[in-house]
């Protein structure tokens, strides 16, 4: 079920409503059972797949435990990883590898060979789960965490249903303890919830879905052949699409998780404010890119090993990152380039440390080049967004062609207006959120005007929503 369909608040609903009204342990087995429901009504072929996962980490944590002494501890860790990612690399890139070797023997003149392609389905949310049961066994191996004692925290710490399918891939060390401790009622909190999901919906069903029109107009070739201004307003459209996508899921994520009283970490602080992509990428699914800097760069060395030791591990976790968000080479190049670009920003700049918000410019001089280095950035990622939505490089190359091309055509003055009308009201909220320091859009307002807010979101979603046949586009991957 979507989160911006009626049946998913049919769903929810009713679970706040009983969730409420039992003791921690029922509430905790009832959320099992619900999110059990909840990514079944996907497809309930693969709820089997999840359970035997989550069952197989939660008992190897047993064994893996620094307390025991067991001196198979580290072979039993080495088998969960191996376990986790054998899993995840074989539902989910199968068919790309079996793709490319069949490709590769056409390019050698090999053709016509008969082979059999068993076309593998990609369970919902598998990257995301996976990422978390291997971040569980890791910080359990490390002694950062006891392993849980019961199958029932455990299993609702992975299957939550609201960040299940799309995350935000949460820490063990952040949502086990309040799956395992008392939830209690929060009148505010749940206000806030709900102030969230609104803030989710129109995001993902009024700026996200309305960019894609543009976006897939651009890249679907109905604006004619590729121009300068065509890869513009296809990359701009599209990066406000992803971006009012998956944060309006991540919205929608942590409003749903605060109904029942649990907190879910920041996603997105504004990542089109960054600077520099280093600040960019601690903006941009934070989630995600903290689980890559702990669970993998640092692993490889990070910057410990001089220069271009760390530019190999940068453009290495990078490119895994690029894979990550789909088996095809296009993502491969989308992370090559961000892992090449921050590289680069390493060489030519001093690494970025401590928190993601940056220094007050004074004076005009700095103001412009504050302005000028976020628009550069944000170009950089727009361009990059061209292999990340192509469907091959063969595309993405040949859209991307067009920007020596300056040629005007009057249709694109109208579509670069309608991109304007729903993408700078979003962008108005980052810089008030960015002044403002908040967790929340509009957090420190009266009820009342909130309360106003919400109702105008009401109407904006009944007047403006855009086709609601746009998925998610994080449900993918």
């Amino acid at each position: 079920m979507l989160f911006d369909s009626p049946t998913y608040f049919v769903f929810l609903v009713p679970v706040v409503l009983i969730y409420w009204r039992l003791n921690r342990r029922e509430q905790n087995i009832f959320l099992l059972f619900a999110s059990y429901f909840f990514y079944g009504w996907w497809d309930w072929r693969f709820l089997a797949l999840m359970i035997c996962s989550t069952t197989a980490d939660f008992l190897i944590a047993q064994k893996i435990d620094p307390e025991k002494a067991d001196n198979s501890r580290k072979k039993w860790f080495i088998f969960s990883l191996v376990l986790n990612f054998s899993i995840l690399g074989t539902f989910k890139y199968f068919n790309f590898f079996v793709d490319s070797f069949s490709a590769a023997l056409g390019t050698m003149g090999v053709q016509n060979i008969p082979i059999p392609l068993i076309r593998v389905l990609l369970p919902p949310g598998i990257s995301f789960y996976t990422f978390q049961e291997v971040a569980y066994i890791v910080d359990v191996y490390k002694g950062r965490l006891q392993p849980a004692k019961s199958f029932v925290e455990y299993g609702l710490f992975v299957s939550l249903f609201p960040h299940l399918i799309a995350g935000p891939i949460q820490r063990p060390g952040h949502l086990l303890p309040q799956v395992q401790g008392e939830r209690s009622f929060d009148p505010d909190r749940i206000f806030d919830g709900v102030m969230l999901i609104f803030s989710g919906l129109i995001r993902k069903c009024v700026v996200a879905d309305n960019c894609a029109v543009l976006a897939n107009a651009a890249f679907g070739g109905q604006f004619g052949k590729p121009t300068l201004w065509v890869v513009l307003l296809g990359t701009y459209a599209f990066a406000w699409q992803v971006y009012g996508d998956f944060s309006g899921y991540s919205d929608i994520a942590r409003g749903s998780a605060q109904l029942m009283g649990f907190h879910f970490m920041v996603n997105f602080r504004q990542p089109y404010l960054s600077q520099r992509l280093q600040e960019f990428w601690r903006r941009w699914h934070i989630s995600l890119s903290s689980w890559l800097r702990d669970y993998l760069y640092i692993p490889l060395g990070g910057s410990n090993g001089g220069k271009w030791k760390t530019s190999l591990n940068l453009i290495t976790t990078m490119v895994l990152a690029g894979l990550w968000h789909g088996a095809n080479w296009t993502f491969v190049i989308f992370g090559a380039i961000h892992g090449v670009v921050l590289s680069l920003e390493r060489l030519i700049f001093p690494a970025v440390k401590g928190a993601v918000d940056t220094v007050q410019p004074r004076g005009f001089a700095n103001f412009l080049s504050t302005w000028g280095q976020r628009i550069l950035t944000f170009n950089v990622f727009c361009l990059s967004l061209a292999y990340f939505r192509a469907t091959s490089l063969a595309a993405a190359t040949q859209y991307l062609g067009g920007l020596s091309d300056f040629a005007w055509r009057s249709e694109y003055g109208t579509a670069f207006l309608m991109l304007s009308l729903f993408s700078v009201p979003l962008f108005v909220v980052d810089l008030l959120m960015e002044a403002g320091k908040e967790e929340y859009p509009f957090a420190s307002s009266s009820y009342s005007f909130r309360t106003a807010l919400a109702t105008t979101a009401f109407v904006v979603l009944a007047l403006f929503s855009g086709s609601n046949l746009n998925a998610f586009v994080y449900f993918r991957f």
